[in-house]
């Protein structure tokens, strides 16, 4: 009887651990150290290490809204492409309201693991993934759970015949 008792108490436990996951705790996180080569016989080479959450897999229900930040016309149009068949929501492509060299990636709440794992997806560092602020660079963010802002470095990465 108490080997029953202690077997259905496990069970219970178990259950509901999967179900009421403590309020304080931490998102799951993927640690990775990236060290540069020495670029003469006198550097020394440099190490990053990036923090980020995981566990985002791809869904439609995350819209993505792609803004072409750059100076090269279609990459939006590119990269939600590319965003969509990776299993991405997309938005229709737009215009940022700046230029930038560098792409960035921004995030309603609530999507912080997307916007990791998109931005993963487009080779844009995660220290690039930051959370929507009076500075997303388009005009309007409604419907948007994500904004990527496509800049010059993205659009050195299209095959040229697919802007246009």
């Amino acid at each position: 009887m108490l080997a029953v008792a202690v077997g259905l108490g496990a069970y219970l436990v178990t259950l509901g651990a999967g179900r009421h996951p403590a309020a304080s705790a931490p998102p799951p996180t993927t640690t990775t150290t990236t060290t540069s080569p020495r670029t003469s016989p006198k550097s020394t080479p440099s190490t990053t290490t990036t923090t980020v959450p995981t566990g985002a897999q791809p869904s439609t229900s995350v819209k993505v809204l792609v803004a072409n930040a750059s100076q090269t016309n279609g990459i939006a149009t590119y990269y939600s492409k590319k965003l969509a068949a990776a299993g991405w929501g997309t938005l229709t492509p737009v215009t940022a309201t700046a230029a930038f060299a560098t792409s960035s990636v921004y995030y309603a709440t609530g999507e912080q693991r997307a916007a990791h794992a998109i931005a993963a997806v487009l080779g844009i560092s995660s220290s690039a993934v930051q959370p929507f602020g009076p500075v997303v660079p388009v005009a309007n963010t409604a419907g948007a759970d994500v904004v990527v802002a496509a800049g010059d470095d993205l659009a050195s990465e299209v095959p040229p015949a697919s802007t246009g």
